[in-house]
């Protein structure tokens, strides 16, 4: 894929004035103060994952609706003392799957709650555990679509108040120091780690890789990959719908969560990112609540970015904000 979007000296100022609707603020805190008025519910099992250096727990919590959300919790075996956590969040499609699946956090020292994604995990991946019962909303039929023509139906009003309350519920684990919480995640998993970072205002650190939902109405403008071309898709059928669904998007967009944020970022794109443009993420970045902000651009890479290399960046970056 050559690159398709703006050269890398536009894109390191690029800022653009992204609408935010008037009532932002107070249908995410309406929204988040709904879900926090009912208990978090955490239930805390013993896995057998199969693995000597860890310990697993299968952990079910109340998110969107005080519907159960599964997650998994690993951290390093023997180790009781209260540790720092990273939250993590799943890309488009896919599910928690099997514990053995994601170890980087947990190997490099860390408490590790890794959130299923409601109604996903077929696309990829080994599966989810998580439905979501909210079906009958106007829409598509894949999670971006889902009840887009109003963002109070919206798919990712439910999804973005699982992943704030899964911050409640690592918090809540045994063996968590509940100061030093990170969230992370890449592509999808990357945009619900900035919305929680926009919503959160105590987090530790922020790890956001090729960030989803970024500046959402030039990403559907340049680029019909999945799962933004799932949109393009849905306004080729239906016609008039447009201005709905622009709206509702506009109260899930990264850039606006990002103005808000407060937490040390580290973020990373590649600049030949058909998927989630480097613009869109750009528009993100440069527009953050912190100073403390670092982004890594791989100019010959798509929606794999820095892959091992960034990996080992954020190990780097993460170890000097947590410890």
């Amino acid at each position: 894929m050559p690159l398709f979007d703006l050269p890398l000296s536009q894109l390191e100022r690029y800022a653009p004035d992204v609408p935010e609707p008037a009532d932002f603020d107070a249908f995410w805190r309406s929204t988040v103060e709904s879900a926090a008025a009912k208990p978090i519910l955490v239930d805390c099992r013993p896995y057998r994952n199969e693995l000597s250096l860890v310990d697993t727990w299968d952990v079910t919590f109340a998110g969107y609706g005080g519907d159960p959300i599964r997650a998994w919790y690993t951290r390093p075996a023997g180790v009781d003392d209260p540790i720092p956590a990273v939250v993590e969040y799943l890309g488009y499609g896919r599910g928690r799957g099997l514990p053995h699946e994601r170890l980087t956090w947990p190997a490099a020292g860390y408490a590790h709650l890794l959130m299923d994604s409601r109604g996903q995990g077929g696309q990829y991946g080994t599966g989810g555990d998580t439905p979501d019962p909210y079906g009958t909303a106007l829409g598509g039929p894949g999670p971006v679509t889902r009840g887009i023509l109003d963002p109070h139906d919206y798919y990712y009003r439910r999804l973005i108040t699982d992943a704030v309350r899964a911050v409640e519920a690592v918090r809540a684990l045994p063996g968590v120091d509940s100061a030093r919480v990170a969230v992370a995640g890449n592509s999808q998993g990357g945009g619900l780690a900035l919305a929680v970072a926009g919503l959160v205002r105590d987090l530790a650190a922020l790890l956001s890789t090729a960030p989803f939902m970024c500046h959402v109405q030039r990403a559907i403008d340049i680029t019909d990959a999945a799962p933004y071309g799932e949109i393009v898709t849905f306004l080729a059928v239906h016609r008039e719908a447009e201005e709905a669904a622009r709206r509702t998007l506009s109260y899930m967009d990264g850039v606006a969560f990002a103005r808000r944020a407060n937490a040390p970022a580290h973020f990373g794109t590649g600049l030949r990112d058909t998927v989630c443009p480097p613009s869109t993420v750009y528009a993100a970045y440069n527009q953050y609540g912190a100073d403390d902000r670092v982004l890594y651009a791989y100019p010959f890479n798509h929606h794999e970015g820095g892959e091992a290399v960034h990996v080992r960046r954020q190990l780097r970056w993460l170890r000097y904000h947590l410890e």
